[in-house]
């Protein structure tokens, strides 16, 4: 199920191991998606801490957040983008979202398939969709201190799997967190210093979760052209003789 809206609100913006997730993934997320100049760029889920960098450039940014979990005005002290939403049931136009990002949306959902289909319905043509996961291997997944120890884990190849289901088609993939999820201050000053050994060496750290970026490609069915057409020569004159030539 999901979580409240308070409580991901408190975790991210008033716990110091809160704001350190927010930076590591946020960071991994501009590197993926530098610029969104007259794109819109819609979050499901609590994606909205993600989303700020996006606000001064895209052609317009929402929130939107599933009923199950509630819902919270922001950004602070501008004009209010989030959206209170069913889960299922979206208040977007068919194929009007060119970036969407998934946080805390899809491990925590009773139906993920039918999520699903609706960030493929939003999605235009060439669209990309970033789904960000608790690592089942990582240390995140296992820890009821955050909110990536809720709902349900994945690893690489079943979130993979799961999205090429619903006809996404991968392109890239990273990981982030790889600071372990403790509030000592040891951990927290050191933070930035992980983050960035451990995407050096990440085959052998794992770390708290797992980033997939996804296109959505619509493909021209394919139908036999004029030249496979002519090929196949017309049969209704079958059965008819040819003329003999008579004597001249």
């Amino acid at each position: 199920m999901h979580l409240d809206v308070l409580d991901l609100r408190n975790f991210y913006y008033r716990t110091q191991l809160g704001r350190a997730a927010q930076k590591a993934i946020r960071d991994q997320v501009i590197a993926l998606w530098p610029e969104a100049t007259g794109r819109t760029v819609a979050g499901f889920g609590f994606a909205v801490p993600l989303l700020r960098p996006y606000l001064a450039e895209a052609r317009r940014v929402i929130g939107l957040m599933p009923g199950q979990q509630g819902v919270m005005p922001w950004p602070v002290g501008m004009e209010n983008v989030s959206v209170l939403c069913e889960e299922t049931r979206w208040p977007l136009d068919t194929g009007i979202v060119d970036r969407l990002v998934v946080l805390h949306g899809l491990e925590t959902s009773e139906n993920p398939s039918a999520v699903l289909e609706e960030c493929w319905r939003v999605l235009g043509p060439g669209g990309r969709a970033l789904f960000i996961v608790p690592n089942r291997s990582g240390l995140w997944s296992r820890s009821d201190r955050t909110p990536f120890g809720y709902g349900r884990p994945y690893s690489m190849g079943q979130l993979d799997a799961q999205l090429r289901t619903h006809n996404f088609v991968a392109e890239r993939h990273q990981t982030a967190l790889y600071v372990p999820p403790s509030s000592r201050r040891f951990w927290l000053r050191t933070a930035v210093m992980w983050e960035r050994l451990g995407h050096r060496v990440s085959p052998v750290m794992s770390g708290g979760v797992l980033m997939l970026e996804v296109s959505k490609q619509l493909h021209t069915p394919q139908r036999p052209g004029l030249r496979a057409a002519v090929r196949k020569p017309l049969r209704v004159l079958e059965g008819i003789q040819k003329p003999v030539p008579g004597p001249a």
